[in-house]
């Protein structure tokens, strides 16, 4: 399917859907992931409303999300830009964060194994690790794009101070990090810097891990090992403050003629052309309503409104526990 130019975005050398598909919860993070079947369904219903960026990880699943990528749409790898990331990974059951150039050279030689393919188009360094000096795990990056294992390189949750000592290395096309409504954070200093260099912000979680689509009342429902369990924004303490929120905002979704989701993904991608969102979907109804917000062009004092209704002044808890906070490097408010 050809994509209208309005509706395409770059990322280093790509030109890609402005809106990607993330793909941690097929099999990582929220609760139980859907079936084999259902999770081929809708990847290939992606490929065929034409979604060309698809975002997993070395650490999702330890490894089973590659695995179902690689599995699914290795026969039509010509369509699509594969992101994968490495310098974290399950190690013996456990999640290890390792950013020596060794063991980067090692998650990448895994990663193009499991997703069946000779190169991958863009590999971040998914978390920075303090132990090693950010150049030398870029440098390690670049050794692999040399060497034709990765095309182009990116950078995940890591502040403007480290991505503009990495880009003095080599070219970083994209830096991936948490960017929606409720978390602000790259408006601070690393949405400035990509323009600066040329790189895309690619905001993951862009629906708030589900809480800007209005469908998540109650924090109860959700298994005991989903991730969200242990963010305080969705403690028993903050998420009922949080809710309150979405009374307002759904009203004004209601205005633009979109669905909360919709919205949300509206708002982003009218905040720079250097965006490019990828929710994440278990539901083949949800990756439709999701795309959908292509077509979304909400009045300017809508999104002035929503933009002052939902942000880090009105929002209730951090964004993660101490422990996950101490593994990145992204500026705080």
């Amino acid at each position: 399917m050809d994509t209208p130019p309005h509706r395409q975005r770059q990322i280093g050398p790509f030109t890609v859907t402005a809106i990607g598909l993330g793909c941690m919860s097929l099999n990582h993070a929220y609760g139980t992931p859907p079936s084999p079947r259902d999770a081929e369904r809708l990847l290939l219903t992606a490929l065929d409303l034409g979604v060309d960026y698809f975002d997993t990880a070395a650490l999702y699943g330890f490894g089973a999300n590659e695995a179902l990528i690689g599995r699914v749409l290795s026969p039509h790898r010509s369509r699509v830009v594969l992101a994968t990331k490495g310098g974290m990974a399950g190690v013996l059951g456990k999640r290890v964060i390792d950013g020596r150039p060794e063991a980067i050279r090692s998650n990448c030689e895994d990663s193009l194994r499991r997703l069946r393919t000779e190169t991958i188009d863009l590999y971040y360094l998914h978390r920075w690790d303090r132990r090693v000096p950010i150049e030398e795990s870029v440098g390690a990056l670049a050794d692999l794009k040399r060497r034709g294992k990765i095309r182009a390189l990116g950078l995940s949750e890591v502040s403007a101070a480290t991505l503009l000592k990495a880009h003095a290395v080599h070219p970083i096309a994209a830096l991936q990090n948490e960017y929606s409504l409720w978390t602000r954070n790259p408006e601070i200093a690393s949405l400035g810097a990509c323009r600066r260099i040329g790189a895309t912000l690619v905001a993951f979680s862009p629906l708030a891990r589900g809480f800007l689509t209005n469908t998540l009342h109650e924090v109860s429902v959700l298994p005991p090992q989903d991730l969200r369990r242990a963010m305080p924004r969705f403690s028993p303490e903050s998420y009922p403050r949080n809710l309150a929120l979405l009374t307002d905002y759904t009203a004004l979704a209601r205005e633009a003629g979109c669905t909360p989701a919709q919205l949300a993904l509206a708002w982003l991608l009218s905040r720079a052309e250097h965006i490019v969102p990828i929710p994440g979907t278990t539901r083949v109804e949800h990756l439709r309503e999701n795309l959908g917000a292509l077509d979304v062009h909400p009045a300017a004092h809508v999104l002035a409104h929503v933009d002052g209704l939902i942000n880090q002044r009105t929002v209730s808890g951090a964004r993660y526990n101490a422990a996950a906070q101490a593994d990145i490097d992204t500026e705080e408010f």
